[in-house]
């Protein structure tokens, strides 16, 4: 009995099938699957591979030494790198605003005033409002008896403090203002100043401050000063509490930064700047027809940044970086925190960036390598065997239910793949840039998380509020309820369901929100690109040609990406779900399996 087994090399994870062949028929027997050890496509790979051979010969009671032959998928090495490049920036000059998210603001509602530090409070005077402020020098018990001694001589309308106070004050205080604590630069607020103060209730933002007109309210601007204002007002949106500071000299504007421009080299040679978004950039990319390399404008964001992705794979694959080529983009417009210039707490600014997956390959396929360092330490056949997208059609026919013709889609971490098989046994496929990677830099990024990890786990798992000792709050709007007590430290917190445990989630970000960015991460990414890969396969590029689609690969997976996609492909009468490979493996192991079944109409040549 001879003992076959395919080996898939994906971007994230390494998957292996073994079957056994017996009178001419193949007996699948089992699969494992590893982390992949390097780049895709390089002999660092061989470890991953290794590691997975052993699990699945293990199960089986075997050794790699007992199997026959080895079958690995043919493919360049292909990677998907990302990379924000923000094309807005607010710029405030003399300090103009704070607007922040302190965790411990106090009282609620508007105040206006003129500027006044604590200091010189005596030397001012009864009929002019003033907003007082106070650095940490200032104990809150010494905060809070100045304010109360001068309550009836002075006209106190709010209060800025830089240490995180506000409450302690306003417990003290005879008469209740509100007041904005945790303002980091304190000592750059101009005193003498026209502001107006706003503080939220809790679990709303700012009204007035939020709207430019507000503002206007508050200090009385004209037109053109209105105008001006328009970014600080965007900058507030969602702030539990906000201070405008008027400045006869403050200037304040959004300007766009010089991200640089991508040059597309194809059929139809294209230039598009990176300023003009992401809907510009995936236009060019479908007027250029086949492209032979992508590259980016000398010494600007964008050209940097595909520059290091080539440097990057000329470096694992030991290729000139000139045999280099970038032959796929994924751009998605988005939304990135910025910290605002010449603001006075640290705050940030929601911008208009674009994301960018990049495609990148080499001329030549190094898997032959790889196949080598395979024979020389398992002692036994290696062959290069078929190409990718062929293989995962192959094994996504073994889903119960398929039929020919029959559409793949490959939803991985650095590549979303489409594939169409015919009646007639003939594949087109495609490969494109984006995918999961894509998608969790989305996620970190929109929700400014300093763990990568964090946003990870946020795509993969559902979310729900603990909100109290015995239930939580679902995502879907459902509570669920527990015999025991859960964990004190997961109570108030928002958490992710892995189905084993609770993560909790540390930063303070509302389980709303975070659906939301996940969500429409997913949807830039995973329903764009799928949309985008099928039309390119399929007969006459028109989806209604499709009448199936199997979706394989790691994301497929996913607790909700399937859904979006059958939603999406219910328009063109498309029948969309998960692959079940081997009617046992899910979504996961179809190019391993194709790999496998190939040997049959192969065998002559594996045989030589």
């Amino acid at each position: 009995m001879n003992y076959i087994a395919g080996v898939d090399i994906g971007n994230s994870t390494t998957e292996v099938c073994i079957a056994a062949l017996e009178n001419g028929r193949l007996h699948f027997l089992g699969s494992a699957s590893k982390m992949t050890t390097g780049t895709k496509g390089t002999q660092a790979n061989v470890a991953g591979i290794l590691a997975a051979l052993k699990e699945a010969c293990e199960k089986l009671n075997m050794s790699a030494g007992d199997i026959s032959l080895i079958r690995i998928n043919e493919a360049a090495p292909v990677i998907g790198d990302t990379a924000m490049e923000t094309i807005t920036e607010t710029i405030i000059t003399e300090s103009s605003m704070i607007g922040h998210n302190p965790s411990t603001p106090a009282g609620a509602g508007q105040a206006v005033g003129r500027t006044i530090s604590l200091g010189h409070l005596k030397q001012g005077n009864s009929y002019t409002p003033y907003i007082v402020m106070a650095d940490k020098s200032h104990s809150y018990e010494e905060v809070a008896d100045t304010l109360n001694r001068y309550a009836q001589a002075r006209n106190v309308t709010g209060m800025i403090l830089q240490a995180d106070e506000a409450v302690l004050v306003e417990n003290r205080l005879e008469r209740k203002i509100p007041i904005v604590d945790e303002v980091r630069y304190i000592d750059k607020i101009p005193e003498g100043k026209l502001a107006a103060l706003e503080v939220a209730m809790a679990g709303s933002g700012v009204r007035m401050l939020s709207n430019p007109y507000g503002i206007a309210t508050l200090l009385e601007l004209d037109a053109q000063e209105t105008k001006m204002v328009t970014p600080i007002a965007k900058s507030l949106i969602g702030k539990r509490s906000a201070v405008v500071i008027k400045t006869p000299h403050g200037n304040v504007r959004e300007q766009i930064l010089p991200a640089g421009e991508i040059y597309i080299e194809a059929e139809k040679d294209q230039t598009v700047n990176i300023d003009a978004g992401a809907d510009a950039i995936m236009r060019a990319l479908s007027k250029a027809g086949d492209i032979r390399d992508i590259h980016g404008q000398e010494q600007t964001n964008v050209g940097n940044m595909l520059a290091r992705i080539k440097k990057g794979m000329s470096t694992v694959s030991d290729e000139n970086q000139e045999e280099i080529r970038i032959t796929d983009l994924l751009a998605v417009d988005t939304l990135a925190p910025v910290v605002i210039s010449g603001a006075l707490a640290g705050e940030t600014c929601l911008e208009k960036a674009v994301g960018i997956a990049a495609m990148v390959k080499t001329r030549q396929l190094p898997m032959e390598k790889i196949a080598d360092e395979l024979r020389s330490q398992l002692k036994t056949k290696v062959k290069v065997a078929g190409v990718e997208a062929v293989m995962a059609s192959l094994g996504a026919m073994t889903t119960p239910g398929t039929r020919l013709p029959l559409a793949i889609l490959d939803l991985g971490g650095g590549s979303t793949d489409a594939a169409v098989m015919t009646s007639k046994g003939t594949v087109r496929m495609v490969h494109q840039a984006g995918a999961g990677e894509l998608v969790t830099m989305l996620i970190q990024i929109e929700l400014g998380l300093h763990s990568r990890n964090t946003a990870e786990q946020i795509k993969r798992y559902p979310l729900a509020k603990v909100e109290s000792l015995f239930h939580m709050r679902l995502e879907n709007g459902a509570i669920e309820f527990f015999p025991d007590a859960i964990e004190p430290k997961y109570f108030g917190s928002v958490v992710l369901l892995t189905g084993k445990d609770m993560i909790r989630i540390d930063e303070d970000i509302p389980m709303e929100k975070i659906v939301a960015v996940r969500r429409e991460a997913k949807r830039k990414v995973f329903v764009t690109n799928a949309v985008r890969a099928l039309q390119a396969v399929a007969p006459e590029q028109d989806l209604k040609n499709i009448p199936n689609v199997v979706l394989v690969g790691g994301s497929a997976e996913d607790f909700e990406i399937p859904e979006m996609l059958m939603e999406k492909f219910a328009e063109y009468r498309i029948v969309c779900g998960r692959g079940n490979i081997r009617r046992t493996e899910g979504p996961r192991n179809a190019v391993a399996t194709g790999l496998v079944l190939s040997y049959l109409g192969d065998s002559h040549v594996d045989d030589e």
